[in-house]
């Protein structure tokens, strides 16, 4: 049996480490020792840039921000589902992870950021979606764990109620949100919601052929007609009930 074989680390801004190891063909990053992301299980990166760039079949010019490049998958997706005149920017905090890719992650996806339709940037996605408004056709954000952060504590602010509205003005009139999440959240969606989005919520697999093993993407839009079709609407929120009104409503009954 091969051994398990450590390649590279670095550490985040807030003092998290983050290490990439391969086995055999496989790749796999760990963060404080618990598995971040592998090469085996990517099928629910492939479904965020499927479901946020859904609306964008056949238009010309499209420009795309995909948050977090991870292992190149949803980027390379994307790239796959635009045409030859879009541009994608990579926004990626962490250096190590940009040169990770060009080093020993881009043969799993045909060396997505030698396509010359990609403009990487390197640092604070926060800053970047701040200062675009009304750039963007579809963000795509797979940044750290989803809304609770895992990674570096300052994620936290690109999924709060201040970086949620720079997400929403940093979209054109017809644009999409996609967020790409390893578990549900209801205060999560009811945000979305506060923003002005329309919101569906995707269950998609970590791999083909799974029936268990699940994630989440949202896709969210001022405009429904732009929202992919299936998913679920945002659940409605719990309703705070007093000790007193609760004896209220069983004495109506």
């Amino acid at each position: 049996m091969k051994p398990r074989l450590k390649l590279a680390a670095t550490r985040t801004p807030s003092g998290s480490e983050l290490v990439l190891y391969q086995h055999d063909r496989d790749f796999y990053i760990e963060v404080n020792g618990q598995d971040l992301m592998q090469s085996r299980q990517h099928e629910s990166e492939l479904e965020l840039a499927r479901l946020g760039c859904a609306h964008l079949a056949g238009r010309r010019g499209a420009r795309v921000l995909v948050g977090g490049l991870g292992m190149g998958y949803t980027l390379r997706q994307t790239l796959d589902l635009l045409g030859p005149d879009a541009k994608v920017v990579v926004a990626e905090l962490l250096p190590a992870v940009l040169e990770w890719n060009r080093e020993y992650l881009g043969v799993l996806n045909n060396q997505p950021l030698n396509d010359p339709r990609v403009e990487v940037h390197s640092g604070d996605i926060v800053k970047l979606i701040a200062a675009s408004k009304n750039q963007f056709d579809a963000i795509l954000l797979d940044v750290d764990n989803g809304p609770r952060a895992m990674t570096d504590a300052s994620n936290h602010r690109l999924y709060s109620y201040a970086g949620t509205v720079a997400c929403h003005q940093a979209l054109r009139e017809q644009g999409c949100l996609a967020i790409w999440s390893a578990e549900s959240s209801k205060d999560y969606e009811h945000l979305l919601v506060s923003c002005g989005f329309q919101v569906r919520r995707h269950r998609v697999p970590t791999h083909l052929g799974s029936k268990s093993d699940s994630r989440f993407v949202w896709v969210a839009a001022t405009n429904p007609a732009s929202l992919p079709p299936g998913g679920s609407e945002p659940r409605p929120p719990r309703k705070h009930v007093s000790k007193g009104s609760r004896g209220q409503s069983r004495g109506k009954r």
